[in-house]
């Protein structure tokens, strides 16, 4: 077999990265933005100082940079999806996820006449971008529940992604066939040993098998590959780079698939893990920064995580993809038109912007950005967005 992400992890040691962090200069902050902004290739070394403690002072220069790199790379577009949750049964004891096997909450999967139903509701929207989580269970929701579930939302969706469970080549490739088009892959943390404590059981817990789903999609056929750190695991910084790091293989080793990086930091849930290692407003406006001058052809996603106003000011400072109309709860968009009890609501997390499209639509505009719904579409056409798409 080729080489795997997982031979070039160990190449980068916990205890260098961290070192490497601490020591970066002035000097080396400095000159990876000069790089940048002439449009040079940076390297690793070069990112791990955009994330370092040295870079901290350098935000507004960054983000000038990073400003006029989006503009020249993806224009002043900012392309809009929603997540549909498919089922919250899970075999996993990630201790810092409400759909963790040991919570009592409420458990439920959607039929397919139900999930056609949630996407009727989410296409009313104008929306034509969409992302299917689901628990890691699968005797209930495996490889065949989400295809089909991916076959009849086709209609609907020209673009279809998923955010599940790792699988197995063959699996993806069943995906693909369904429609299925982009994948995400969050491998949490990229500290092993952290990462084992943190997943105490459940398959989730064979950190090299995930750590190489995004090459297994990739060679699956997936389009674009997406991956990411929940920030607040470990220290930003080491994950930060270790992402960058993940993602500039993808983007090398597959040069025919799209790479985005998401930033997701942590937020309330249930359960009860409170030992984090917080991340700033300000860090992830770094870490944005960096990854933007670092990967310039790279999507970055935005989800509602993050609060309004924090969302709004990114536009334009590396972002190109945005959550809009958001529920984390399976069949919530279809509950919340229908007005159902809470008893069907029970979130994988609580969300921070809880705007729907629309004004999601009039936020960006209100950047001087175009909101994108079709992206498949020809440009001057894709910036049909809203209802009346």
């Amino acid at each position: 077999m080729s080489r795997l992400f997982s031979d070039v992890l160990p190449e980068w040691p916990l205890d260098e990265v961290e070192a490497g962090l601490a020591s970066a200069t002035e000097t080396d902050v400095l000159a990876a933005l000069e790089l940048a902004e002439n449009g040079r290739r940076l390297n690793a070394r070069d990112f791990m100082a955009l994330v370092s403690p040295a870079a901290s002072p350098y935000l507004e220069t960054m983000a000038r940079i990073a400003r006029d790199v989006t503009v020249r790379q993806f224009g002043r577009s900012i392309q809009l999806f929603t997540p549909l949750y498919l089922a919250n049964y899970c075999t996993n004891q990630c201790v810092y996820c409400g759909f963790n096997t040991k919570n009592h909450i409420h458990r439920s999967m959607l039929t397919m006449d139900e999930v056609e139903a949630e996407g009727k509701v989410i296409a009313a929207t104008g929306l034509r971008n969409i992302l299917l989580l689901t628990g890691d269970a699968p005797k209930l929701t495996g490889p065949a529940y989400i295809a089909e579930a991916a076959r009849r939302l086709r209609p609907y969706f020209p673009s279809i992604g998923v955010e599940v469970y790792s699988m197995s080549e063959d699996d993806y490739r069943m995906l693909v066939d369904a429609g299925v088009d982009s994948f995400t892959m969050f491998q949490e943390t990229y500290n092993e040993e952290l990462y084992l404590k943190l997943h105490p059981a459940g398959p989730k817990r064979d950190f090299r098998f995930r750590l190489n789903a995004p090459d297994r999609a990739a060679r699956a056929g997936m389009r674009s590959v997406n991956v990411g750190a929940l920030l607040g695991l470990d220290q930003w910084r080491r994950d930060a780079f270790y992402t960058g790091l993940h993602a500039d293989w993808i983007q090398a080793t597959y040069p025919g698939v799209d790479i985005a990086v998401s930033a997701p930091r942590m937020r309330p849930h249930e359960g009860s893990f409170n030992d984090i290692h917080p991340a700033s407003e300000r860090d992830l406006v770094q870490y944005i920064q960096a990854l933007r001058l670092y990967l310039p052809a790279a999507g970055i996603t935005l989800s509602t995580r993050e609060r309004p106003f924090l969302r709004d000011r990114l536009i334009g400072l590396g972002i190109t993809k945005i959550s809009a109309g958001v529920s984390t709860a399976v069949g919530g968009h279809a509950h919340a038109a229908q007005d159902v009890a809470e008893e069907h609501d029970t979130a994988q997390f609580e969300i921070a912007d809880d705007r729907d499209v629309d004004q999601m639509i009039a936020a960006i505009e209100a950047q001087g950005y175009q909101p994108v719904c079709k992206s498949w579409e020809p440009l001057d056409e894709a910036y049909a967005c809203g209802k009346s798409a």
